[in-house]
């Protein structure tokens, strides 16, 4: 029968293999000390042929510090439950996980996605004015509501509509007359289609042809 690795334990180290993790479980299972601690050391020089650095030289892999990685990468692998004669200390398991910290993402609630969090933090804060600038602010802070209503490519909007949302997002600070008329829809969009008539071209500048060279 295959053996799927779904069925397999995790990993632990990827770089060894799974066969290299097998013989770790299996020197686990080993209950002669002796024997235990000669299958720890043929594991070992098996870790270091099937996981070679090409970036270290002849002296640095005969160097006590490359073994001493591998040992901790055997102890690793066996979960720090191996008991064997180790030519160096034992690594401390690690008991800090090691928690990432979630950004603190702006969770204020934008009511109406048309017209931008901004707006919105200006509306409210002509809600503060006196009476008489917040009744003039009311009139011009519509107008560009309906602006902003009509980028979306919507051919018309209901003034009443512009009128009940500045109140929702006012929470019923700035209010408006029933009867109030707003900019025309037709001259919002006449208006900002001459804004971009305006705006500057940028010319791209012609590639001159080489002429080809007679032969």
């Amino acid at each position: 029968m295959f053996e799927y690795n779904v069925n397999r334990n995790k990993l632990i180290i990827r770089e060894y293999g799974r066969n290299i993790q097998k013989m770790v479980a299996e020197a686990l299972a080993e209950e002669d000390y002796d024997k235990r601690t000669e299958k720890a050391k043929a594991i070992v020089k098996m870790m270091a042929l099937a996981c070679p650095d090409d970036k270290e030289s002849k002296n640095q892999k005969e160097s006590l510090d490359y073994w001493h990685k591998l040992w901790d990468h055997l102890h690793i692998m066996a979960e720090y439950k191996l008991e064997v004669d180790c030519p160096f200390p034992k690594p401390e398991p690690k008991s800090d996980v090691f928690q990432y910290e979630k950004p603190d993402y702006n969770k204020h609630l934008i009511r109406f996605r048309t017209y931008g969090r901004n707006m919105e933090r200006i509306i409210k804060s002509v809600s503060a004015y006196p009476a008489e600038e917040r009744e003039k602010m009311t009139i011009v802070l519509a107008n560009h509501l309906k602006k902003l209503y009509l980028t979306y490519n919507r051919e018309t909007v209901d003034d009443k509509l512009i009128c009940q949302q500045i109140k929702e997002i006012s929470d019923g600070h700035l209010t408006l007359p029933e009867d109030i008329i707003l900019d025309s829809t037709k001259d919002i969009l006449k208006n900002a289609s001459n804004a971009n008539a305006n705006k500057p071209l940028v010319q791209k500048k012609k590639k001159k042809k080489k002429k080809k060279k007679e032969l």
